[in-house]
């Protein structure tokens, strides 16, 4: 059996998983048009995002919100994951946008397991890039999970 002919995986909680979609591309949105958390958020609730089915909207805002709110705090943690000279503003800004939302999630949400959350950024960027991106995310946000399970273990 060959990939294409293997059936689509189903989500577990496809709101949840639709509410990071949306929040990457609220990320991304805000980012290229410099719109406030605010606006951006108002706009998919109440125009892109009322079709949804299954969509979660308090995490959607909630990941917007504190991704804008402790931005500072998820963009040093992904800078630490970089490898030498590159600068997180070198990053494609999808990218960013994905790598900020999941490093969101486990530093500033941690109640969503580990493994949930390396396994539904993964999964969105492989929506958006190649697999080589896509592992790129997979070994960031690890990375920032094991940086924060060794601090965690220190304390």
């Amino acid at each position: 059996m060959n990939s294409a002919d293997k059936p689509a995986k189903k989500r577990k909680a496809p709101g949840k998983h639709n509410a990071r979609i949306a929040a990457v591309q609220a990320l991304y949105q805000m980012e290229i048009t410099n719109r406030g958390a605010t606006g951006v958020i108002e706009e998919f609730l109440e125009h892109r995002l009322h079709q949804t089915e299954a969509f979660d909207q308090t995490l959607f805002a909630r990941l917007v919100g504190q991704v804008v709110e402790h931005q500072d705090q998820i963009d040093e943690a992904i800078r630490a994951r970089l490898s030498g000279s590159w600068r997180l503003s070198r990053l494609d800004t999808t990218l960013r946008a994905l790598l900020r939302c999941g490093c969101c999630e486990l530093l500033i949400a941690p109640d969503t397991p580990v493994a949930v959350v390396l396994d539904e950024y993964v999964q969105i960027a492989k929506a958006f890039f190649d697999p080589k991106e896509s592992g790129f995310v997979n070994a960031t946000l690890d990375g920032i999970a094991k940086t924060l399970s060794a601090s965690k273990a220190v304390k």
